[in-house]
């Protein structure tokens, strides 16, 4: 039983299941793996013993809540790495019910670009200079997750990236953007006039899971919050940018 069943039910409160999700999109396809699950903690009476490292996090910090909660911690797995925000982070990147479909990596843009404050541009590199986004390789990826301890494997998602390292193969992210054909964006262009990854993309930062807006707001005939039409429209025909709103200058 996951940390958030076995453990809530014993307490009578509602925690967070720890085990990370099967791999599978939104529309209910797999691509045959499957998520392993966790060693849950194991109550021994009234004890609560940690199966890993993220477990200990969890316990330590229910512990700190109720004070009559006893709570065993092994030494292999009272080491601080992988961070607690690390665990949560992964857990909620892979969480079936929040929004957007299931990568095949559990990223979170909320633990890298918001907790650690990486520039947009230092995974998404040319960006600036080409008219496409530039994906991370993961070459870069592990330029950073190579420096880190070996303890961090026990998140799956980090065994998934070393296995992708190893047998030199790319990540086959689910692309959450796409715009049509006949639609000339180019990334340079904004970027090289001053707008912000989020005018478009939205705080990523704050996200552990991207996903895309629905179209819930509609004038004159044409979505206006996500990255159509009128909701293009609406940032060209504001003064301050100065921006064409000819037709030739995003179809051609």
């Amino acid at each position: 039983m996951a940390l958030g069943l076995g453990l809530g039910m014993a307490l009578g409160i509602a925690l967070p299941l720890m085990a990370a999700p099967a791999w599978a999109s939104d529309d209910g396809h797999s691509d045959g793996g499957h998520a392993e699950e966790p060693h849950a903690p194991t109550p021994t009476g009234d004890v609560f013993v940690a199966g890993s490292v993220c477990e200990a996090h969890e316990l330590r910090a229910l512990a700190a809540e109720k004070p009559s909660m006893t709570i065993e911690i092994p030494p292999e797995f009272a080491g601080q790495w992988p961070s607690r925000s690390a665990c949560e982070s992964a857990r909620l990147a892979w969480d079936p019910e929040a929004p957007g479909p299931i990568q095949p990596i559990p990223f979170s843009h909320k633990h890298h670009a918001g907790e650690f404050g990486i520039d947009c541009q230092y995974c998404h590199s040319g960006t600036d200079r080409s008219p496409a986004a530039g994906v991370p390789s993961v070459e870069l990826c592990m330029g950073c997750h190579a420096q880190f301890p070996a303890s961090y494997d026990e998140i799956e998602g980090i065994r998934i990236l070393k296995e992708h390292w190893e047998e030199r193969k790319p990540i086959e992210w689910i692309q959450i953007h796409r715009l049509p054909e006949h639609v000339q964006f180019r990334h340079n262009r904004h970027i090289q006039a001053g707008v912000e990854c989020q005018t478009c993309h939205g705080p990523v930062e704050k996200l552990d899971k991207l996903y895309l807006v629905p179209d819930e707001h509609w004038k004159y005939g044409v979505p206006v919050q996500k990255m159509e039409m009128g909701w293009c429209l609406n940032c060209h025909r504001d003064n301050d940018n100065q921006a064409s709103i000819d037709c030739t200058r995003c179809h051609y």
